[in-house]
C-alpha cells in the first residue's frame, strides 16, 4: 500500500508499493496486436500509441497536459505498429478511396484516430480539440473556465492556445 507511516521517533517512512486496488492493462498471450490494439482504443477515452522514445509523443503529452488531459501512452514494437487501424485521410473519403495506416506516434480521442502529431496540432489550433475532449467526457471539473475561454476566443474569431500556467488568445 502506497503512502506515508508515521514510526516512532518521529521517524516517516514512505512505502512505495503499489496500492492492490490499482488495475493494470491486461495483457493476453493469446490475443493478437490487432485484437489488444482495438480493445485498448475502446477502453481509453484518449491514447497515443508510439515507439518508444518518441519526441512526437512527448510534444503530444504536453499538448494534452497543458490542456488537463493525461492519455493513456503505449509504446508498439515495430512488427505492432504495422497492426495500427487503418484511417481516412479525408472524413469524407469514400469506401473505395485509400485508407493509409495511422502513424506513429498515433492519437485516438473517443475511439477515432486524430492521426499524428501535425493533425493533433491542426485540431487544437483550429479550436475542435478542446471541445471533442469536452464530447468524450476527457474534461471536466475545473476545466470548465478554460473551456469558456476557448469558446469565447472561438466567438470572437480567435484562438485560444495553452502557455505554460497561462492563455494566449490570438
Amino acid at each position: 500500500m502506497q503512502g506515508l507511516r508515521r514510526y516512532p521517533n518521529d521517524v516517516v517512512h514512505l512505502d512505495l508499493t503499489p496500492p492492490s486496488s490499482t488495475t493494470n492493462l491486461s495483457i493476453d498471450g493469446e490475443e493478437s496486436s490487432e485484437a489488444r490494439i482495438q480493445r485498448l482504443i475502446s477502453e481509453h477515452p484518449v491514447i497515443i500509441f508510439s515507439r518508444s522514445s518518441c519526441c512526437m509523443c512527448h510534444v503530444m503529452k504536453t499538448l494534452f497536459a497543458t490542456i488537463g488531459v493525461h492519455p493513456t501512452v503505449i509504446e508498439l514494437d515495430d512488427h505492432e505498429i504495422s497492426a495500427l487501424p487503418l484511417v481516412d485521410h479525408d472524413e469524407s473519403a469514400h469506401a473505395d478511396s485509400p485508407r493509409n495506416p495511422a502513424p506513429a506516434p498515433a492519437v485516438f480521442i473517443g475511439g477515432t484516430c486524430v492521426g499524428g502529431l501535425e493533425s493533433l496540432v491542426a485540431l487544437h489550433i483550429g479550436g475542435h480539440l478542446v471541445p471533442k475532449l469536452v464530447e468524450i467526457g476527457a474534461l471536466w471539473g475545473d476545466q470548465k473556465k478554460m473551456i469558456r475561454i476557448y469558446e469565447a476566443a472561438s466567438n470572437l474569431g480567435g484562438t485560444a492556445v495553452p502557455l505554460g500556467l497561462e492563455i494566449l488568445v490570438v
